[in-house]
């Protein structure tokens, strides 16, 4: 857990410098909440807390929700759905290594079908600077400056505008001219999904986890673009921008690797992996939410049990 937390860093510094600080007051609501929920629970549950909480797991599932909700989302965004990862979908099932679904992506599924607005205001790539006292008054008092507006302030994803606009009847090189996007996919929010790959590669080469997880969701997710590109390069993106944009590397590396709802079996991972990778880019491409990671987690979390019955490795007696 330690290790995970390590390597999330350089993706908090990117969106610290790409951003602005709300991200570290988004990290600090969130964990602080998770402490707290996870010792009451522990305490109603006559379980010991410092084994529960040296473990890092709260903090953890903390740090990935977080880093998952827009830098100036209200205060109130984070703590409910902080409580809704550790009492919900943790300790309802009986706590770590019980749970069936991934605790920050139940979280953050829960918000955003709760409270869409502000789950969907990120930050521009081109937003004013801040100031600190800026930054808390948007957060905790719910007002804007007086000298910006929500719209200045706020911006659709690229995942969302590309939605959005070939509704509008425009085709993707129009599109992709928008100064919302970059060389890899949206601005700002390709540097920081450069960072979440730097940090996986060092949890893979840390053995942290398990590579055949992460290379299943990105062979499926760049496959089926890869057709679909072919087929329509201007309704269709391509392998290396759904890679790149939203969620993706995010979710490979931090999310669907989680050891505790995550396929067991080498062939199992994959098969999980792939899965995920299917789902993301059905619901991109055809469901009603730009990037959809959650759900897609959420679902193939629910057939870990088939695929591990489906993918036991066969056991060899041995002969006397």
């Amino acid at each position: 857990m330690l290790k995970v937390l390590i390597a999330l860093l350089p993706a908090i510094l990117t969106s610290l410098l790409f951003l602005n600080i709300g991200v570290i007051i988004q990290l600090l609501l969130a964990t602080s909440t998770a402490v707290i929920c996870e010792a009451m629970i522990l305490k109603l549950r006559n379980r010991a807390l410092k084994p529960a909480l040296s473990d890092l797991s709260a903090i953890v599932t903390a740090a990935l929700l977080a880093l998952s909700l827009p830098v100036i989302a209200p205060w109130w965004i984070a703590v409910n759905g902080t409580i809704f990862a550790i009492v919900i979908a943790k300790h309802l099932y009986g706590g770590l290594g019980f749970n069936p679904f991934n605790p920050a992506m139940a979280g953050y599924a829960f918000l955003l079908i709760s409270f869409p607005q502000p789950m969907t205001a990120w930050l521009a790539f081109d937003a004013p600077s801040l100031s600190v006292s800026e930054i808390f008054q948007i957060i905790f008092n719910q007002t804007m400056p007086a000298h910006l507006s929500f719209d200045v302030l706020t911006h659709a994803t690229a995942l969302d505008s590309i939605k959005t606009q070939l509704r509008l009847s425009q085709t993707l090189s129009q599109i992709y001219d928008l100064p919302l996007f970059g060389l890899l996919a949206g601005k700002s929010y390709q540097w920081i999904a450069l960072s979440y790959l730097l940090g996986g590669v060092w949890l893979l080469k840390e053995k942290v986890i398990a590579w055949q997880i992460p290379c299943g969701l990105l062979s499926s997710l760049s496959v089926l673009a890869l057709f679909g590109y072919v087929y329509d390069s201007e309704q269709l993106s391509s392998p290396l921008f759904h890679i790149f944009a939203g969620s993706t590397l995010f979710g490979a590396f931090f999310i669907a690797t989680d050891p505790v709802t995550a396929a067991t079996s080498n062939r199992g991972r994959w098969v999980y992996g792939g899965l995920m990778g299917i789902l993301l880019y059905s619901i991109r491409t055809w469901g009603g939410y730009p990037d959809g990671l959650a759900f897609a987690v959420l679902l193939a979390n629910l057939a870990v049990p088939t695929i591990d019955a489906c993918t036991q490795p066969k056991v060899y007696e041995l002969q006397k």
